[in-house]
């Protein structure tokens, strides 16, 4: 009779654990529409469009007074959001695992992530400013809703199935964002048809992504489950009261005191800065590949749609391909693998030749099929290393580098391109992340860095 019961209770976990799985799956079917349609595929060049609008006779507009060049305040804006977000994330973070109280704080970050998303509707005519404000905010928002998302997972999996959550997690996205662009692309290729302008049908396509992520970041709110760690639990019941009293520390303050725990675990950080490195290259060229498309290869917004799109499509079979490579051979090893494609890859869009569709199609075939699952394992692969009760603290760091959020890849692009007014050596300044991130990544010895932050060690890692 007591056989039983266990067997039920733990049929019932289980049930419960797939059940809060597959509610965590659709926080990436609703946020990844931005990623795609806005910062990939569509914001970039409009907001450089707009910014030209309002430029002067020799290219610069003058935000508070500083000259920029208009081809490169998109990726400022991109870089500056990287600032906000340092702010703001360790704060959040660090709050998260306090309290334990996530969902909450989800919730805040999705919908004003979601609110500036929709409000890039009114992005017309010259307001490049406006253009830009809504960018800092949104993907400041973002990156603090994903801290947050990504900070479940080692709670929802169990270590043996986190490279396939996390791996499915990403595919649900993918999924996302190229039916997403499927009806982008109908409303932009004809925009006659449906009786609106061009500028204005890309302002409908930015306005839905932001609908869209409001309305499905509802399945994850109802299914997800807030935790109390031993942290909160002590803070909460007084027995930790200098925790508790302690006022909350400027974001710049907070993430320092995390980087300070991180180093009674330097295996921890070793990959983090290694991951920082490498994904920062990862995510320039996601934010980036359009403006280069445009802007230096002379390819129509379709083209760009439909190669965007195809990378979506295949970062779906990428991300649940390279989670059973990872299964086979590791997370780590898996990930080495991808940094040479992406090396590879990258290297030859430099010789692309302008007005080739067809080859910025093949680039696309190779960008999709290493981006989600490079994503996916080093996600998965960090939840290892997390110590107990600070996912959320560490998962702040973490994500400062995570879907468009890096500074300094952004901003070497806007400098490379200031300087040279060259996309092509914009583009392939971006290889350096990949070959000092592998460098780094090599070196980490990832089993005893999951040993060391006090969790058990799969048996393929």
């Amino acid at each position: 009779m007591g056989t039983g019961t266990v067997r039920t209770e733990s049929a019932d976990e289980a049930a419960g654990r797939r059940r809060e799985q597959r509610g965590w799956y659709f926080y990436d079917w609703a946020c990844s529409v931005y990623s795609t349609s806005v910062l990939t595929v569509f914001l970039g060049p409009y907001l450089t469009s707009v910014a030209r609008e309002a430029a002067d006779a020799d290219g610069f507009v003058h935000p508070l007074g500083i000259p920029v060049r208009a081809g490169s305040f998109f990726a400022y804006s991109v870089s500056l959001s990287v600032i906000v977000a340092v702010l703001v994330m360790p704060l959040v973070g660090a709050a998260a695992d306090r309290t334990g109280r996530k969902k909450p704080l989800l919730a805040t970050a999705a919908y004003v992530g979601a609110t500036a998303t929709t409000a890039m509707f009114f992005l017309d005519g010259d307001r490049y400013l406006l253009g830009g404000l809504l960018l800092v905010v949104a993907n400041a928002a973002q990156s603090v809703a994903m801290m947050l998302y990504n900070s479940y997972l080692p709670q929802i999996a169990p270590p043996e199935e986190r490279d396939a959550v996390s791996s499915r997690g990403w595919a649900f996205g993918y999924a996302s964002g190229s039916l997403m662009l499927i009806v982008n692309l109908a409303l932009y290729l004809a925009h006659d048809s449906f009786g609106v302008s061009e500028s204005m049908a890309v302002r409908i396509c930015l306005a839905s992504a932001g609908l869209w992520w409001g309305a499905f970041t509802l399945i994850p709110l109802l299914r997800l489950h807030d935790r109390r760690s031993a942290k909160a639990a002590a803070t909460a019941s007084g027995t930790n009261e200098e925790t508790a009293k302690k006022p909350t520390a400027p974001g710049f303050r907070q993430l320092a005191a995390t980087v300070r725990d991180m180093r009674r675990h330097p295996l921890t950080l070793a990959f983090l800065l290694a991951y920082l490195i490498y994904n920062d290259g990862v995510q320039t060229v996601i934010s980036q590949a359009s403006v280069y498309g445009s802007e230096e290869l002379g390819l129509e917004q379709s083209t760009l749609i439909g190669a965007v799109l195809l990378v979506q499509v295949l970062a779906v079979v990428g991300a649940l391909a390279m989670g059973r490579l990872a299964r086979i051979y590791g997370a780590k090893r898996t990930i080495l693998g991808s940094l040479v494609a992406w090396t590879v890859t990258l290297a030859a869009g430099y010789f692309l030749p302008a007005g080739a569709p067809v080859w910025f199609f093949v680039l696309a075939a190779g960008i999709g099929l290493v981006l989600g699952g490079s994503q996916a394992l080093s996600r998965s692969l960090f939840s290892h290393l997390v110590p107990p009760g600070k996912e959320a603290e560490y998962f702040s760091a973490y994500e400062m580098s995570d879907r468009g959020m890096s500074w300094l890849g952004p901003l070497l692009f806007g400098l490379t391109y200031q300087l040279t007014g060259s996309y092509r050596d914009a583009i392939i300044s971006l290889v350096a992340f990949f070959i000092i991130g592998f460098a780094l990544l090599a070196r980490v010895p990832v089993r005893r860095a999951i040993s060391d932050a006090g969790n058990p060690v799969p048996t393929t890692i």
